[in-house]
C-alpha cells in the first residue's frame, strides 16, 4: 500500500485555523433601545411638569430673616430680673493649655503644680480672663433674642471670689439689672455670675450692652 506524504507545514496551518474557527462559540450583540414615548405618555409628563412649576409658583418665599434660633424681641420687651443661662461645662488641662498659648499668659501658677503648690495653691490656677470668658454674651441665648437691635458691647467688670481648677465644673449667667433709655437707643445693664459645682460663687460681674430702641 503506497505511504501517504505527511502534510506540509503550510497545510497544518490552514487546518488548525479551520478546526478553532469551527469550535468557536458565536457571540449574540444586543443593542437596548428606549422606545419613544406615545402621544399619551408626552401629554402626561408634560401635565407633571406643569404642576411642579406650578407648586414652585405659589410656594412662599424664603426669608432669611425669618430663620431664627428664638422669637427677636426689642428693649422695649426686655424686663429687669430676667436671666439668661450659659451651658455649664467642666474645665480641663486641655482647656488650660489652649489658653495660655492664645493668651501667651506663661505664669507658672497656670501650668507648674509643684509651684502652685508652694506658694499655697491646691493644685494650677485656671487664667483668670478664660473664666471671665464664660460670661461672654454669646453663651447664651440673649443675643438672639436681641441680635437686630444690639450695637454695641459697651462695657464690662468683674471680681474674681474664688480659684477655679481643671476638674471643676462652672455655671454662668447674665442677670439684667437695668434698663436704660437714652433717645434712639437703651443700655441694657447685666449681672454677670458664675458658679461652680460645689454653690461657690467664682466671679462676679456686669456688663453693659447698647442696644437700638423701637
Amino acid at each position: 500500500m503506497p505511504r501517504q506524504k505527511a502534510p506540509g507545514a503550510a497545510a497544518t496551518a490552514i487546518g488548525l485555523a479551520v478546526a478553532a474557527t469551527s469550535i468557536r462559540s458565536p457571540v449574540t450583540r444586543c443593542r437596548m433601545t428606549r422606545p419613544h414615548p406615545t402621544p399619551i405618555e408626552r401629554s402626561e409628563l408634560k401635565d407633571q411638569q406643569d404642576t411642579q412649576q406650578a407648586t414652585v409658583a405659589v410656594s412662599p418665599a424664603f426669608e432669611t430673616g425669618a430663620f431664627l434660633v428664638v422669637p427677636a424681641r426689642t428693649f422695649e420687651d426686655l424686663r429687669v430680673g430676667e436671666v439668661f443661662r450659659a451651658p455649664s461645662r467642666t474645665l480641663t488641662d486641655a482647656h488650660a493649655a489652649a489658653f495660655q498659648t492664645v493668651s501667651a499668659d506663661n505664669h507658672p501658677v497656670h501650668y507648674d503644680a509643684e509651684w502652685a503648690r508652694r506658694h499655697g495653691h491646691s493644685a494650677p490656677v485656671v487664667h483668670g480672663l478664660q473664666v471671665l470668658a464664660f460670661t461672654a454674651p454669646g453663651a447664651t441665648l440673649f443675643p438672639h433674642f436681641i441680635g437686630e437691635a444690639f450695637i454695641s458691647f459697651l462695657e464690662l467688670s468683674c471680681a474674681f471670689l474664688a480659684e477655679v481648677h481643671s476638674g471643676d465644673t462652672l455655671y454662668p449667667a447674665l442677670t439684667i439689672t437695668g434698663l436704660e433709655p437714652q433717645g434712639d437707643n437703651g443700655v441694657v445693664v447685666a449681672a454677670a455670675t458664675i458658679h461652680n459645682q460645689r454653690g461657690e460663687l467664682v466671679l462676679s460681674g456686669q456688663h453693659k450692652y447698647l442696644l437700638r430702641r423701637q
